[in-house]
């Protein structure tokens, strides 16, 4: 399919403001630029109740949970936002956790976490596991139910959220019910098609991610823990889960192939590809009208498991 014509305009938007590749303007301006998508959003829709809360003692362990109208216990998601492990935060996702709340009649909590290069591997993945325990313990307050909760992510967050939720299944505890993908990274070493052919020109070059991945990683073995290296791990016993890729990504064949190797593992996968469209769209629902359906494949698949 060709590339979705509002892909194209915000492609050639960010070309004419002179910005190349995040691996060509480091840290601070990686997240400044991250954090603009939110003028790529809709207006925030309004829920019955926001609430910022702590789950840990670092500063940049923050949630926020949305609650939606309407009388609880409702289903709780657990959201681990994407940025390469280096950006991202809780505004970036508060219109589309708004969003999800209401469509899919869900608590949904939002985490953030800390960020390379301050902070390195496994941090991030460490916080994710605590900001899932704290919810589980806690989002009855709130008006959810520990015993029906998802966990979801988006790109790197998708990584954090899968470790998490393999974690939580190793520990015993929390229970998770299902888990959503949104263009995951599965492994900082994976050599496929789609990094090859998108390197370049797609939001996310490939010598980005290679980027991101030295932010985070302390050395070489860290890129065969299976907490990263999510295709090397045990996916036996994980909950039912949806993987969304996006045709022109670096990313897409990691995620298709993960997809079928959790199938072969006996769980319960929906893979979807959305054609036409790029990397971090999830965030986008204003400039590219069809990221809409990347919001419609996770409320109908937490719907369904929840």
């Amino acid at each position: 399919m060709p590339l979705d014509p509002a892909v194209a305009a915000l492609l050639d938007g960010l070309a004419r403001t002179g910005f190349r590749s995040f691996e060509t303007v480091g840290v601070d301006a990686t997240r400044q630029a991250v954090a603009s998508f939110t003028t790529l959003q809709k207006p925030p829709r309004e829920v019955a109740a926001v609430a910022d809360v702590a789950y840990g003692p670092d500063p940049a362990h923050r949630a926020r949970v949305y609650v939606p109208p309407g009388t609880g216990p409702f289903p709780v998601v657990v959201h681990a936002h994407g940025g390469g492990f280096v950006a991202g935060g809780l505004d970036v996702v508060d219109e589309p956790a708004r969003a999800l709340a209401l469509d899919a009649a869900a608590v949904v909590v939002p985490v953030t976490y800390r960020r390379a290069p301050e902070a390195r591997f496994p941090a991030a993945h460490d916080d994710v596991v605590a900001a899932l325990r704290w919810t589980a313990k806690e989002i009855s307050a709130h008006g959810g139910d520990p015993d029906r909760i998802a966990v979801m992510g988006d790109s790197a967050g998708a990584n954090l959220a899968a470790a998490a939720v393999s974690r939580a299944r190793d520990d015993g505890e929390p229970s998770v019910r299902s888990q959503v993908l949104l263009y995951p990274l599965v492994s900082p070493t994976a050599d496929t098609a789609s990094r090859r052919e998108f390197a370049e020109g797609y939001l996310i070059h490939l010598d980005a991610l290679a980027w991101f991945g030295a932010q985070y990683v302390r050395g070489a073995e860290d890129l065969t823990d299976p907490r990263l290296a999510l295709d090397a791990g045990d996916l036996a016993g994980l909950p039912p889960t949806l993987v969304v890729t996006a045709e022109f990504d670096t990313l897409r064949d990691e995620g298709e192939a993960f997809a079928a190797q959790l199938r072969e593992a006996g769980v319960p996968v929906t893979a979807r590809r959305v054609d036409g469209l790029v990397h971090a769209l999830y965030w986008a629902s204003a400039a590219v009208p069809r990221s809409a359906e990347i919001h419609a494949a996770a409320v109908d698949h937490l719907r369904a498991t929840l």
